[in-house]
């Protein structure tokens, strides 16, 4: 199955460089660049990608409010690649919160940048282990706002749901999380859909930025204090 995509960067140079990289790719098409989030919201809607390489820093709708309108649109569900040129850019952050599956790095190579559209298109959160704690713990210190989730909603887990979900935010694979929890992987699976549906998050990403907001886990590696008895 080819993967369609859409590239969004205002440099020319870019859009033009990663088109050439992911086309190369036998099982990559890119069906659309834009110069800025508008288009890119235009292109998402008309085109129905499966992935979209979305740069953060664009002029007018930036890739944040743009991947915010993206992953909204209740008839095109896209998986949002981000581009940074910092691996701690102050607006990672939030373009996860906005609905991103992951980040890559603008100096990633054509092998890494065609590997991680492969990543997302397949559902998965494009997130290591270390990437996720420096991150969480950056934006703990600069602070992120009021906490949004809901307590009834973390309650609603099962015990091993929770625990599962705990080690999605650490940043653990379904092959991790079944290896430190003793238990078979399509078990896993089967826990991280249930996850998803009872917290009505779009995937693994949003479920780890949850996990933190409401204090299930704690920048530095453990469990909020509300919790830790479940």
């Amino acid at each position: 199955m080819t993967i369609r995509v859409v590239i969004a960067d205002d440099q020319a140079m870019v859009r033009d460089a990663f088109s050439v990289l992911l086309g190369a790719q036998p099982d990559i098409e890119v069906v659309g660049t834009a110069a800025d989030g508008a288009e890119a919201v235009d292109l998402a809607a008309d085109l129905r990608p499966d992935v979209i390489v979305m740069d953060i820093r664009m002029p007018g709708v930036d890739g944040i409010d743009a991947t915010r309108r993206i992953t909204a649109h209740p008839d095109t569900h896209p998986k949002v690649l981000v581009l940074t040129t910092f691996n701690l850019d102050e607006y990672v952050y939030e373009a996860l919160r906005a609905g991103a599956a992951g980040f890559l790095l603008k100096d990633a190579s054509g092998v890494e940048l065609a590997e991680a559209v492969r990543v997302v298109a397949g559902g998965a959160a494009l997130l290591s282990p270390d990437l996720t704690r420096r991150l969480i713990a950056e934006f703990a210190r600069i602070g992120t706002g009021p906490v949004r989730a809901s307590g009834a909603r973390v309650e609603g887990l099962t015990g091993r749901e929770t625990e599962v979900l705990a080690r999605i935010a650490q940043g653990l694979s379904n092959t991790e999380i079944a290896a430190a929890l003793t238990v078979a992987e399509e078990t896993v699976k089967t826990h991280v859909g249930r996850i998803l549906h009872k917290l009505q998050l779009r995937d693994r990403t949003q479920a780890a930025v949850f996990a933190y907001e409401s204090g299930l886990v704690v920048p530095g590696g453990g469990r909020g204090q509300g919790l830790s008895g479940r």
